[in-house]
């Protein structure tokens, strides 16, 4: 099976390859170590619409669509796996706004967004909540016309960053998911605080930190949709986000399987290079037809994403496979290197780190197969 990319496709991989290998690249490992937020290669990423792929003209995006958007985000996760989760998650905060949003929330948002003039950032996960977001104890409480709101929410990616934050919190406790509603949160909001910056083991150039609202007023016409809408608006967005999850494993995986092809060809073990050798051979040829399968896992979900019908199965299948995928390819690619792998000189190490977190974030393995199972015998 082949899947042919259109000439404007093609283009924009390209170009998103180019960026990648002459902006990111070259930093990623001194990024890495310093834990450095790459602020100004993220504002460049916006100038090239790298942002604002799935958004459209109208908002100062590009529509390049799905499709273009995970080609792209494959070749900056294979520079900078940190870089890319950035990327991800501020087209994940658009989804939100764009689905639901009224024509003023469009205006004020979507376009700083996506021209990189803001970062977002997408707020669900709580000490207590993170693979049952119907546990959610973060109260929004109406008041005066506005919503109060208590709580903190942890792991959130670009946190520290974001001009703009889709909340969700509960309006209706006895309600369960139901009483879920999504916010628009902007940065400097009275009572909206950054907290703990997390210490990672990977994605360590990516900014995560915890968020705390004490009595932060949210003006009502924040509301995404209205009361009530915050699980489902949560649920399609993360449809969406896998696809870019998967997008930045395969980036990752392709990375790992380009260094051992050049470790192997250059190291020497026994009299001869150990890319002769059939035990590396096989592990090779196994992470590179992995590979191939997971791609074409995630083209397809995109596709399905740009013809409008519904991905959720595909997204979930695409992630799941793709990111264990992506952990299998790191394995691989630090036992080709050998005892060097394990090394921080070695770019394969970094590899490894950055690779673990993708089967856990926006839903674990396990919850893709719950999502996937569910999907399969109708709910």
């Amino acid at each position: 099976m082949s899947f042919p990319l259109t000439t404007e496709q093609e283009m924009i991989r390209l170009m998103a390859r180019d960026f990648a290998r002459k902006e990111l690249e070259p930093f990623a490992a001194q990024w890495d170590k310093s834990e450095h937020f790459p602020l100004e290669a993220v504002r460049k990423m916006g100038q090239l619409g790298l942002l604002g792929m799935l958004v459209p003209f109208e908002y100062g995006g590009t529509a390049a669509g799905a499709v273009s958007y995970s080609l792209a985000l494959q070749e900056i996760a294979y520079a900078c796996a940190s870089t890319a989760v950035t990327m991800s998650v501020t087209t994940l905060s658009q989804d939100p706004i764009l689905k639901f949003g009224t024509e003023t929330q469009k205006q004020s948002y979507l376009t700083p967004l996506a021209r990189g003039e803001y970062l977002g950032a997408f707020a669900i996960t709580e000490p207590g909540a993170g693979s049952d977001p119907g546990g959610m104890s973060m109260r929004a409480e109406a008041k005066g016309g506005d919503y109060l709101v208590n709580g903190t929410k942890v792991f959130i990616t670009n946190g520290g960053y974001a001009d703009v934050v889709i909340l969700v919190a509960r309006t209706a406790p006895e309600k369960a998911n139901r009483g879920l509603s999504a916010f628009i949160v902007e940065k400097g909001m009275p009572g909206f605080s950054i907290g703990h910056k997390e210490d990672k083991m990977g994605l360590r150039a990516s900014n995560t930190v915890e968020l705390v609202f004490e009595d932060c007023r949210i003006p009502a016409e924040n509301i995404l949709g209205r009361e009530g809408l915050g699980f489902k608006i949560a649920m399609q967005a993360l449809d969406s986000g896998r696809i870019g999850i998967a997008s930045q494993s395969v980036g990752i995986a392709r990375a790992c399987l380009d260094e051992s092809v050049s470790y192997a060809k250059t190291r020497r073990q026994f009299g001869r290079a150990i890319s002769s050798f059939q035990a590396i051979q096989w592990m090779l040829a196994d992470t590179a037809t992995q590979i191939e399968a997971a791609r074409l896992l995630t083209l397809s979900a995109a596709s399905l994403k740009d013809q409008g019908q519904p991905y959720t199965k595909e997204a979930s299948m695409a992630k799941l496979f793709a990111s264990e995928m992506c952990n299998q390819a790191a394995y691989k690619a630090l036992q080709v290197h050998g005892g060097y792998g394990y090394m921080k000189e070695f770019k394969i190490e970094r590899l490894y780190r950055d690779a673990r977190v993708t089967a856990i974030y926006e839903g674990t393995s396990e919850i893709q197969r719950l999502v996937i199972a569910r999907e399969i015998a109708g709910g």
